[in-house]
This record gives structure tokens, sequence and C-alpha cells, in this order.
């Protein structure tokens, strides 16, 4: 009896317990599952990096606009101005209102529908751009509600390798159960390692975009009324 414990003690002793060992002496469907995690971890990181920078670059660039919309002499001369490089969603929402201004304040028709139409073009606008957007986000989400399940998964596929490994070895000894227990362990924490971030960068960044959106909104919502006034003009 003594022997055996030796035998298994020094065999625990030969386990290699890094990361790397870990996943080199996994069973193939938890090295699988590891790689789904992590191939889902990186991923997730790079949309997180892009929307964020993404979304800091676009409220910065609504600021500048926001400031030469309010200051500009005419929306025409802002229009000319602008137009050889749109780069943002709100000068995007603009330059289709504008576009849709001239083209119908130079044709023939119902002056009173000109408010209407252009209202219509930029809210196609707007979803457009936030359509843009909001790409990739559902992943984060996704990524966050199955990750720790697809960890739980190898979780219990590792133990049910330690279970076999008691019945092979007719043993409890932990030498017999560790490596199984701990790739269970391993793929546990790369699902929450997967999910947690995820989650996090999921609710963050669609408040970013919700308020984003509003802003866009309200902007569509005040050039409206300019246009209405100017018709009012116009028809007077």
């Amino acid at each position: 009896m003594n022997e055996i414990t030796e035998t298994t003690s020094q065999g625990a002793a030969n386990i290699d317990f890094s990361v790397w060992g870990l996943f080199l002496n996994a069973d193939l469907i938890v090295q699988f599952v590891i790689l789904v995690l992590l191939a889902a971890s990186i991923w997730c990181w790079s949309i997180i990096f892009n929307k964020y920078f993404l979304y800091k670059r676009i409220t910065q660039e609504a600021d500048q606009f926001e400031s030469h919309f309010w200051n500009a002499k005419s929306l025409d001369d802002l229009y000319d101005r602008l137009i050889s490089h749109v780069k943002d969603p709100m000068s995007s929402v603009f330059a289709s209102a504008m576009r849709e201004w001239r083209s119908s304040s130079a044709g023939p028709g119902a002056v009173a529908a000109i408010p209407q139409r252009v209202e219509r073009i930029m809210q196609v606008t707007v979803n457009r751009e936030l359509d843009d957007l909001e790409k990739h986000l559902s992943f984060l989400a996704t990524v966050g509600a199955t990750a720790p399940f697809v960890g739980l998964f190898g979780t219990v596929w590792g133990i049910m390798n330690s279970f076999q490994g008691i019945a092979m070895m007719k043993s409890t000894n932990l030498a017999v159960v560790a490596p199984g227990i701990a790739e269970a362990l391993f793929a546990t924490a790369l699902g929450l390692i997967a999910a947690i971030p995820a989650v996090i960068a999921y609710n963050k960044l669609s408040n970013d975009l919700n308020r984003y959106a509003v802003r866009l909104e309200g902007f569509v919502q005040e050039f409206s009324a300019i246009i209405a006034r100017k018709v009012d003009v116009r028809g007077s």
C-alpha cells in the first residue's frame, strides 16, 4: 500500500500544472472548449477596444460639428464646407438632410411637405448609422451569457475524466483525480475570464451608444424645426 501511495505521489509530482501543461494534458474535448473560450475572449477584447475608441471619436467629432453648426453663417455655407469630408454620423445626418432640402427647394411640389421629407431622410440616415455603430455588440452579449456554460461543460467533462481515473486506478488518491480537476477548474476560469469583461463592456458600450442615439435624435428634431421655419418664411 505504501508503494502504491509513493508511486501515485511521484506521479503527481511529475504532472505539469502550468497553464500550457494543463492544456497539453487535457482531453481533446476540454482542449476544444479551452480554444473556443480563448478565441471568444480575444475577439471580445478586439471589439471592446474598437468600439471604445470609435465611440470616443464620434463623440468628439459631434462636439466639433455642433460647434460649427451653431456658429455657421448659413446652412448652405456649412454644407459646402463639410460635404467633402463627412466622417461622423451627425455630419452624415446633416448632409443627407441638406441634399434633400436643396433638391426639394429646387424642384416642383408642395412646399408644406418639405419638412416631412427632410425629417424622414434624416431618420433613415440615423437608423443606418446606428446599425453600423451597433454592429458586433451582440457578440459581447452572447459571450457574456454563454461563456460560463461553455466553461461549465469543460468542467463537467474534466470531472468525468477524474472519475474514470478513479475507476481505472482503483484509488481515490489526489494524484489520480488532480489532473481532471485541474482541467475542469481551468475551463471554468476561462469561461469567467471571457464572460465577465464581455458583460461589463456590453453594458458600458450600450449605454454610450444609447446616449449618442439620443443626441442624434435631438439634432434631428432641432434641424427639422429649423427647416420648418425656413419653409414658413418661404411660404409667406
